[in-house]
């Protein structure tokens, strides 16, 4: 029985053992010999309980399940964004960060326990075959959608591109009935979006960072640059609210299509020789027009990077709310035979001036804060790196999250309004500090005003919200106001 609970540790153990031969190869003396040691008589100890639950638990154990989630435990317990990712976890992943999977191209939300429709995307299956927003999916290849998950249902709608699959939909008030098959195909995931404020500033909406992100970038600029007249063109915005991230060579190449020298950004590990530092090449897309970034308590990682770039470069002015303060950069290392992989945090990254922004964030040049509806007051922010268990320290400075709301109507939007006065000459930077200060002033008389002039009886404090963390190498969602959708 020893013998062979060992053996099905082999993969779990092998990687350690390699890793010790490393270290015993490379140092002399008895510590080293001793440290070796004791991790030997941990993975023992491993060992040993393993095989106590294959042979006592109450019901037969399932051997895999026990080594994922021991090799999960092992990565949660280093920090918030380590973890081990099944196959099927790997494969999610893979899809997100490419951009492109074979579907049907509708984004759709759960109501009700079906399958809404909140908008069929252009030219694909889906609005090609009628597909309608407000229809509701009731069955996929007949089969019911009534007690699925959304995430199970849209794994059902994607699959191999030129295959089929029949949806049965309810259709309008009456919930007419009716069935469409439609032929799966390569569906792209816009994560770039752009129009002209008429008629001189271009705004352009970056919503995470995919491999198909600078691509999406270059072209808005280009349409942008094509609509605005050269003598009447004012500026762009560049708006990272919300933006939980991505990969990091597509910020990278994002901040260089906004400066041509310099450093964008550096990542240092554990050892010094680990630091790399990454450079602008001369290709300014933008020719030089005033840029300002709107950024908020939910823009992290990879919005990080580009926002702390082209602060310190002084290229744009940042306009909004404290972002987010994920520092760290992830690594993916597949683990090979369907064994999923790892996402393991292996280094920190600094922004040009040497600034490391975990657990701190980015403050904004000009802070402005979003008129909360009365209904969402109290969810509207997040708690930020620093507020996560077990996260990597940065000092004693650390920043505890900011607002993350971002108003669905535009002439609501006031970040959105103060960076079209500024890149109008309406109002200078100064005048827009002066002003945002004096709004916040008052808020904050009126606040104290309205606060109980006794003492209040002390309660447990309710648990707050939980927020999905976006790790560098996998764009995640944070928390947002509205119903989550997913495309598929």
């Amino acid at each position: 029985m020893r013998k062979t609970s060992l053996v099905l540790l082999g993969v779990l153990m092998g990687a350690s053992a390699v890793s010790l031969v490393s270290q015993t190869s490379s140092l002399r003396g008895g510590s080293a010999i001793a440290a070796a040691s004791d991790v030997y008589r941990d993975l023992n100890l491993f060992g040993d309980v393993f095989e106590k639950v294959r042979a006592d638990y109450v019901e037969k154990p399932d051997d895999k399940k026990m080594v994922e989630a021991a090799v999960s435990g092992m990565l949660t317990s280093l920090d918030p964004h380590s973890s081990y990712m099944d196959a099927k976890s790997f494969q999610d992943m893979q899809v997100q960060t490419r951009g492109a999977f074979g579907g049907l191209g509708i984004e759709v939300m759960q109501e009700d326990g079906l399958v809404k429709v909140v908008a069929p995307i252009d030219d694909t299956p889906a609005a090609r075959a009628g597909i309608l927003s407000g229809d509701l999916i009731t069955a996929i290849d007949g089969e019911n959608v009534q007690g699925m998950t959304l995430n199970q249902a849209v794994d059902k709608m994607r699959g191999d591109v030129n295959t089929n699959v029949k949806l049965t939909v309810l259709r309008g008030p009456k919930k007419d009935k009716v069935d469409v098959t439609l032929t799966r195909a390569v569906i792209q995931i816009k994560s770039v979006r752009s129009h002209v404020d008429q008629p001189d500033v271009g705004y352009i909406r970056i919503t995470q960072f995919t491999e198909q992100t600078f691509d999406g970038l270059k072209e808005a600029l280009a349409k942008i640059q094509h609509d605005i007249p050269a003598d009447k063109f004012k500026g762009y915005i560049l708006d990272l609210r919300n933006n939980p991230g991505g990969l990091l060579d597509q910020s990278v190449a994002v901040v260089n299509a906004f400066i041509d020298h310099g450093e964008i950004v550096s990542t240092r590990g554990r050892n010094a020789d680990e630091t790399q530092r990454y450079n602008a090449r001369p290709i300014d897309l933008s020719k030089g027009k005033p840029v300002v970034v709107l950024i908020n308590g939910g823009s992290a990682s990879a919005s990080e990077i580009v926002a702390g770039a082209l602060q310190d470069h002084k290229r744009a002015t940042l306009i909004g709310t404290r972002s987010f303060g994920k520092g760290s950069v992830q690594t993916i290392i597949p683990l090979g035979q369907s064994n999923g992989a790892l996402r393991l945090t292996t280094a920190r990254y600094y922004t040009p001036s040497g600034r490391s922004i975990q657990a701190k964030g980015i403050e904004p040049d000009i802070q402005v804060l979003e008129d909360v509806p009365d209904e969402l007051k109290g969810k509207d922010a997040t708690e930020g790196e620093a507020s996560l268990k077990g996260h990597l320290k940065n000092g004693d400075a650390e920043e505890h999250g900011s607002q993350a709301y971002v108003p669905a109507d535009e002439a609501k939007d006031k970040a959105l309004h103060a960076a079209l006065d500024l890149l109008r000459g309406v109002k200078t930077a100064e005048a827009l500090k002066s002003e945002m200060a004096k709004v916040q002033a008052v808020k904050s008389d009126a606040a104290k005003a309205e606060a109980p002039k006794t003492e209040a009886p002390r309660t447990e404090k309710a648990p707050d919200a939980p927020v999905v963390i976006p790790p560098l190498g996998s764009p995640e969602p944070v928390l947002r106001q509205g119903p989550a959708t997913q495309p598929n």
